[in-house]
C-alpha cells in the first residue's frame, strides 16, 4: 500500500446533498504539511478518521503533536441517466470514479417540495437502481473488451487464458442480472482471479457506502407538505438492506455556521464521525499507533496487514530489513503508564514477520 491516501469518492443524482455533504465532511481540514500526497485537487476533500486514543497516548507521552489518520472524499459531479454512454459528464465522472478505493453513494430519502428531484417523485430504492445501472453498464464495456482480448489468448494457449476468461464469465453474468461485480463469489487468493480482477478495474467492484440523506421530522404534529421524511422505519429498512448511514446532511450545513458551543447548547448532533468510521470499515482499514515524546499518530493499515507490511506505511526500509516488533495494546499502555513500565513490566510482546497487527496496537519497528 502506497503513501497515497485512502480515496472515497461521493457520487449520486443531482440535488441529493453531495456537495453540501462535501462540505460539512471537510469543514475541518487537517494540517496537509503532515502528510506526503499525491495531489490534491479543488474537489478533494482531506477528512481525519475520529479516534480517542490519540488524546490519551498523547497525554501519557507528552507528545508535542498528534496526527490523526485521514481518508480523501472526492467529490464526483452528479450522475444522470445515460452516464455510461457520455450523457452529461458522464465519461470525465466515470473516469474519476476509477480512480477512487470506495463510493460513497449519496440518496435523498428527505421530501421538500422547493428542492426538485430529477425524477419528480423520492423513491430511495429507484434513484441507487438508476445510479447502480450507470455503473454497471460501463462496467459490462469494460468486460466486453477484454473478453475479447482473452478469448484470442486463450485460441493462443496463453497461459492463465483460460481461467481468466472463466472470471471474467462468472462476472459478467453478475453483471447481466443486474448486481454489482462486488457480490460476485470469487477466490482472491487465486492468482489468475487477482489479475484479472486488477486489470478490469471495475467500478462496482468498489466497496460501496450508502448515505441516506434524511431530514428529521421530530414532531408529527408539525410536518407541513413541504418538508416529510419517509417515515424512520423506512430510513432502518434501507439501513438493513444496503450497508449505510443516515446523515441529515441539512442539519450538518447548519453545523458548518456553529460554533461547539452553539451546538451543544441546542443539542444538535453531527453525523459526520460516524460516516467516517462506516467509511473506514467498509475499506476494510485498520488503525495502528505510535507514540512518543515528538508525536503520538495514527497510521492507516489493511485488516490482516502482517507487522512488515504496517511498517511499509511509516518507511519502506521497515518492511525490507524488519527485524522484530515490540507490540502492546493501546489500554494495556495507558495502564503501564509508559512504554519503559510496559517493558519492566514484561508485557511488551515481540512479534516477528508473520504477526498481523489489530487494531490499536502500539508498535516500535527494530530493523
Amino acid at each position: 500500500m502506497s503513501h497515497c491516501v485512502m480515496k472515497i469518492g461521493i457520487v449520486g443524482l443531482p440535488n441529493v446533498g453531495k456537495s453540501t455533504l462535501f462540505k460539512a465532511l471537510t469543514k475541518t481540514q487537517v494540517d496537509i504539511s503532515n502528510y506526503p500526497f499525491c495531489t490534491i485537487e479543488p474537489n478533494v476533500g482531506i477528512v481525519k478518521v475520529p479516534d480517542f486514543r490519540l488524546e490519551k497516548l498523547a497525554e501519557m507521552s507528552k507528545s508535542a503533536k498528534i496526527i490523526p489518520a485521514i481518508v480523501e472524499f472526492v467529490d464526483i459531479a452528479g450522475i444522470v441517466k445515460g452516464a455510461s454512454e457520455g450523457e452529461g459528464l458522464g465519461n470525465k465522472f466515470l473516469a474519476n470514479i476509477r480512480e477512487v478505493d470506495a463510493i460513497a453513494q449519496v440518496v435523498r430519502v428527505f421530501q421538500n417540495e422547493n428542492i426538485t428531484h430529477v425524477h419528480n417523485k423520492i423513491d430511495p430504492e429507484s434513484d441507487i437502481e438508476v445510479i447502480n445501472s450507470e455503473l454497471i453498464l460501463a462496467d459490462l464495456e469494460t468486460v466486453q473488451k477484454v473478453k475479447i482480448r482473452l478469448e484470442k489468448d486463450k485460441r493462443g494457449d496463453k497461459k492463465g487464458a483460460a481461467e481468466q476468461l472463466a472470471v471474467l464469465e462468472k462476472i459478467k453474468k453478475n453483471l447481466e442480472a443486474g448486481e454489482l461485480a462486488n457480490t460476485t463469489e470469487l477466490d482472491r487468493k487465486d492468482e489468475n482471479t487477482e489479475i484479472i480482477v486488477r486489470e478490469l478495474s471495475l467500478l462496482t467492484m468498489k466497496p460501496f457506502l450508502y448515505v441516506f440523506n434524511t431530514t428529521e421530522v421530530s414532531d408529527p404534529h408539525t410536518k407541513t407538505e413541504t418538508n416529510i421524511n419517509l417515515e424512520e422505519s423506512k430510513v432502518n429498512e434501507l439501513l438493513k438492506k444496503y450497508f449505510g448511514v443516515g446523515v441529515n446532511i441539512k442539519i450538518e450545513e447548519e453545523l458548518i455556521e456553529m460554533s461547539p458551543e452553539e451546538a451543544q447548547e441546542l443539542g444538535i448532533k453531527s453525523s459526520i464521525d460516524s460516516l467516517i468510521l462506516k467509511a473506514y470499515e467498509v475499506l476494510g482499514l485498520i488503525t495502528f499507533l505510535t507514540t512518543g515524546t515528538d508525536e503520538t499518530r495514527a497510521w492507516t493499515i489493511k485488516k490482516g496487514s502482517t507487522a512488515p507490511m504496517a511498517g511499509a506505511v511509516i518507511h519502506t526500509d521497515f518492511e525490507d530489513k524488519f527485524i522484530r516488533a515490540d507490540i502492546i495494546n493501546w489500554e494495556k499502555l495507558l495502564e503501564a503508564g509508559s512504554w519503559g513500565k510496559a517493558k519492566e513490566m514484561g508485557i511488551l510482546r515481540t512479534e516477528g514477520k508473520e504477526y498481523v497487527v489489530q487494531d490499536g496496537d502500539v508498535i516500535e519497528f527494530k530493523i
